[in-house]
């Protein structure tokens, strides 16, 4: 009979009877009252500067409202504090607006009444007027994860905006207006500058065999998502 071998993790990380993690890697920061102080508990690899608030790189030298907080620290922090769900719900869906709220299930310790478990619910929404390039394919995504930052941060006291939060605009090239935020008006002048007209994108996706393609008339009758897989792919020529 062959030898059975038993898995185990080389460490078995426990929770102490406060509900904190008895870690060696974990070092609680309190405040006078005897709270913990999540905000100081953020790594400093989670956090960036605000470059439309200031041209200061050193964090340690920023005020909280000129930081951004990235997803990998939100994470990190609610896996410290411990909790037993986080649950999505989409309350609004549509291809240009998505809204979602995220409930987490937090463990009890020692600040929750009586110990008990907490339930903390937030909402968030992703749309063509708060996204921008590539993320208008993924709106429910974002959105998602913008609901589960706003859910951690909020619950844990941090007022420091998560960078999933923020619209992503680059500072060298203007504000997008109304119609910028449309990919088939995009696409029209990402037409112009390549000097590519319609026919030759249709014929080449019915040559790729595109579903439905030889029956697109317009610019407006591709799919969204494949009007952005078009536009990447221009981009790159």
């Amino acid at each position: 009979m062959g030898t059975t071998i038993k898995n185990k993790p080389p460490v078995i990380v426990k929770r102490n009877e406060y509900g904190l993690l008895e870690d060696k890697n974990v070092k609680y920061v309190f405040n006078e009252d005897g709270s913990v102080n999540w905000r100081k508990m953020i790594k400093p690899e989670f956090l960036v500067a605000n470059r439309d608030r200031t041209d200061e790189t050193d964090i340690s030298k920023l005020e909280d409202h000129e930081l951004i907080i990235l997803l990998g620290g939100l994470k990190d922090l609610a896996n410290i504090r411990g909790y037993h769900s986080v649950t999505y719900t989409v309350t609004h869906a549509s291809p240009e607006y998505v809204c979602v709220s995220c409930s987490i299930v937090w463990i009890g310790n020692y600040e929750t009444e009586k110990g008990e478990s907490v339930l903390f619910q937030s909402v968030a929404d992703a749309g063509l007027n708060n996204t921008e390039g590539f993320g208008q394919m993924y709106l429910a995504a974002i959105a998602e994860n913008r609901a589960f930052c706003r859910a951690v941060r909020n619950f844990l006291r941090i007022n420091i905006v998560a960078k999933e939060e923020i619209k992503n605009v680059k500072i060298s090239k203007p504000s997008p207006n109304k119609n910028s935020a449309s990919p088939d008006i995009y696409l029209t002048n990402l037409m112009k500058e390549k000097k590519i007209n319609f026919a030759g994108i249709r014929d080449k996706m019915v040559k790729e065999a595109v579903d439905g393609a030889d029956g697109w008339g317009t610019i407006k009758d591709i799919p969204r998502i494949k009007m952005f897989e078009i536009i990447e792919r221009l981009q790159k020529t």
